[in-house]
């Protein structure tokens, strides 16, 4: 179907274009709100600027799609294939994207807010920037994506894959990591205040100048990880793996190390728990 045969039969009234196909064609700054796309081929189209709020657009195919600017608050995502598609500063408030696949997607500056992305691909996706807030990202996979300065603030991250990926800056802040695969994650910088990150995998990760002050990071590996210069006042490291970990000038007042494995641990210039400055 032709773009503009659809927009005279969306003018006229109709919703249904279930299972249409419409490859490759412009509807950039189009209004095709409420409208149902369900199984439909849109790979290739142009919907930079549309406005796509309510729309069904469940198991679609999406894939290398522009849709730089586009409202799809409140749409249906899910099982969407949007692999490779360009949603720059889209606003995706609210949406449905469970099992839906976003890998090698460009996400930076998007909005996803209070989004379902449970059990969705985000592997390799660009998500600089992006807002996260409150969003479900449970059994996700979000491996060696880039989520630079994005804000995850109270976000459940529970059982999700971030192997490899980048955090740096990121705010995490209140967010449940609850048995999560970080392994070789990047969060330099990133802010974990009050998070909970209880049980999960984050060998080798970087967490050097993160802020992790009131964090609950109990029963996690932490073997090998950069922690130099982090803030870990009042942190609940009890049960937690610290096996060669580098904890160099890292602030540990008032943290609970209970059953902690500290064998091999870098604690050069560390404050301890008492306030004391770590001395071999």
């Amino acid at each position: 179907m032709r773009a503009d045969e659809l927009l005279a039969r969306y003018i006229d009234g109709e919703r249904d274009f279930r299972e249409i196909d419409i490859q490759g064609q412009d509807l950039s700054s189009t209004h095709l709100e409420s409208a149902n796309f369900r199984l439909a081929n849109l790979s290739q189209v142009n919907l930079c600027g549309a406005n796509l709020q309510g729309t069904n657009l469940r198991e679609s195919n999406l894939m290398g799609a522009s849709m730089q600017g586009a409202d799809l608050r409140e749409a249906n995502l899910i099982g969407v294939c949007l692999r490779g598609a360009d949603l720059r500063d889209a606003n995706m408030t609210g949406v449905s994207l469970r099992g839906a696949d976003l890998s090698d997607a460009n996400l930076s500056g998007v909005k996803l807010v209070e989004a379902n992305l449970n059990e969705a691909n985000l592997s390799r996706a660009n998500l600089t920037g992006a807002n996260l807030s409150e969003a479900n990202l449970s059994r996700s996979n979000f491996s060696a994506a880039n989520l630079s300065e994005a804000f995850l603030t109270g976000a459940n991250l529970t059982v999700a894959i971030f192997s490899q990926a980048i955090l740096t800056k990121a705010n995490l802040s209140n967010a449940i990591i609850c048995t999560t695969n970080m392994i070789g994650a990047n969060l330099q910088e990133a802010n974990l205040t009050r998070a909970k990150v209880i049980g999960s995998n984050l060998m080798n990760v970087n967490l050097s100048q993160a802020n992790l002050r009131g964090a609950n990071l109990s029963w996690s590996t932490l073997r090998s990880a950069n922690l130099q210069g982090a803030n870990l006042y009042q942190v609940n490291l009890s049960w937690a793996n610290l096996c060669r970990a580098v904890l160099v000038e890292a602030v540990l007042i008032n943290a609970k190390l209970y059953s902690a494995n500290l064998s091999e641990t870098d604690l050069r210039k560390a404050i301890m728990p008492d306030g004391s400055t770590y001395r071999e």
